[in-house]
């Protein structure tokens, strides 16, 4: 059982970054007005068997990061926080074991019946580092954030049931056998 300590939304088309809101609506295609919303998006380098462009699920709606291993990140960058934002995460939780490393598939069910499908590990990339370099004015922080963020940046998830989440609402994770 794990807690949401923020919900966070991707609304500015000019950044990658996302900013903290009170609560989240989701809908089967994602967030309405997040930069990942839809039920479709382009393929792109992470899916090699399809052209780049050609129209695929959108298995990657929704944006999840810890409070643990944002933590993690931060210490092995020597930098004093990570924040969610930074990474263009929707929501940090607190209290989710290892949660990067949830197997495809595992649901995260929230109070009101909204459902998501873990869809596996958000890799790492070179768009975090580089908000992080430029928030602490520090050269070269952006080339230590992929091996930093390695097995620690978090899941991204579709959705399975539609809902609301708010900031404090626990989460039950269910993974399946």
């Amino acid at each position: 059982m794990g807690t949401v300590q923020f919900v966070l939304l991707a609304d500015d088309p000019s950044t990658f970054e996302t900013r903290v809101v009170p609560f989240i609506d989701i809908e089967l295609a994602g967030i309405p007005g997040d930069r990942h919303y839809g039920l479709l998006r382009p393929a792109d380098s992470r899916q090699k068997i399809y052209k780049r462009g050609t129209m695929i699920a959108n298995r990657r709606q929704i944006s999840i990061v810890s409070e643990e291993e944002c933590a993690l990140i931060a210490e092995k960058m020597n930098i004093p926080e990570v924040r969610p934002e930074w990474l263009g995460a929707n929501i940090l939780v607190r209290g989710v074991e290892r949660l990067t490393e949830l197997p495809a598939g595992t649901r995260l069910l929230f109070p009101d019946g909204t459902g998501l499908i873990c869809e596996g590990e958000n890799l790492p990339c070179v768009h975090p580092g580089k908000v992080i370099e430029q928030v602490y004015g520090l050269e070269g922080l952006r080339k230590k954030f992929v091996p930093a963020a390695r097995k620690k940046r978090g899941i991204v998830c579709s959705v399975e049931r539609e809902g609301v989440i708010n900031t404090g609402d626990t989460i039950e994770v269910i993974r399946l056998p």
